[in-house]
């Protein structure tokens, strides 16, 4: 019977925190000299266009790898699609890269259900190793308008948290320029991935 509990008790964890073994963690907005450049990806979108990250430059991006069979993913959808809305006239984007091993398989199906208002792709092994081997699902990264990383959070964490440091990015008046199309920094390497193996396309 206390097998049992313990048992339950676990599984009730890993569905409030995230789906694996390190989950739970976030930041605080980090200074801006302390950012670094997301790794630029392209991927295609759940309607086949052509979807690359650098072309958000100017945006504050909410960039989400989930996958459907994720609990805590599921919990927090519905607050990034709420996001989608508020802040979209305020050069604000969601995008969700699905980690799903059998990709649009199971993801279009989830988007139509759920009826997701922002944009997905399909990620795979490249760019969860560009992102840090993304040990736990959900992991979110906040982008600000140059395109760097500005604050982490794995695993399952209040919406609250989310929307204060969308609306700090939001509020920021750094005076940098911003080119949409910049090169991508030499020392982080980019990489295409809409012909990846081991993905659904």
């Amino acid at each position: 019977m206390m097998l049992r509990s313990i048992a339950a008790a676990a599984v009730i964890a890993v569905v409030l925190t995230g789906c694996s073994r390190q989950a739970n963690e976030s930041a605080k907005v980090k200074a801006t000299d302390q950012r670094k450049l997301a790794p630029d990806f392209t991927l295609k979108d759940e309607n086949g266009a052509t979807l690359r990250l650098a072309d958000y430059r100017g945006k504050v991006v909410l960039l989400n790898f989930w996958a459907t069979w994720c609990g805590p993913c599921q919990i927090e959808i519905p607050w990034f699609m709420s996001f989608e809305n508020q802040y979209k006239n305020r050069d604000f984007a969601v995008l969700g890269v699905s980690m799903d091993d059998d990709g649009w398989k199971s993801v279009k199906p989830f988007i139509e259900k759920k009826k997701l208002n922002y944009r997905v792709a399909i990620g795979t092994e490249e760019i969860s190793t560009l992102y840090g081997g993304l040990d736990s699902l959900p992991t979110t990264f906040i982008l600000d308008r140059q395109g760097r990383i500005a604050a982490t959070h794995v695993g399952l964490v209040s919406k609250s948290e989310y929307q204060d440091d969308i609306v700090k990015l939001l509020n920021a008046k750094e005076g940098i320029s911003v080119q949409k199309n910049a090169s991508i920094d030499s020392g982080i390497r980019g990489v295409s991935l809409l012909h990846a193996p081991g993905r659904a396309n």
